[in-house]
């Protein structure tokens, strides 16, 4: 059997300006995180406060940095495949 790469790599013309959006989107996740934190340590008594449905602000801002989190990679994946086709060509599809 012989191991081989699925798809043939080369040249990504796009990976500077991917590179730039994965820089961005780090920084925005960034400050939602650097909040989630600053609360945490200078006033955590807010995180026991009751936001709705019996749910504190501790378990609603962490949910939602995980939720936040996984919508940022399929936005990444979205915006850097579009990238991708748009600079390197579309000579790979049908």
């Amino acid at each position: 059997m012989i191991h081989e790469p699925a798809a043939e790599s080369g040249i990504d013309n796009a990976s500077k300006k991917k590179a730039k959006l994965g820089v961005r989107f780090f920084f925005l996740y960034l400050l939602f995180y650097a909040g989630f934190v600053v609360i945490g340590v200078f006033n955590y008594e807010l995180l026991a406060s009751e936001v709705g449905a019996g749910l504190n602000l501790a378990l609603v801002y962490g949910m939602g940095l995980i939720v936040f989190a996984v919508l940022l990679g399929i936005l990444y994946n979205n915006f850097c495949s579009r990238y991708e086709d748009e600079m390197n060509g579309e000579e790979g599809k049908a």
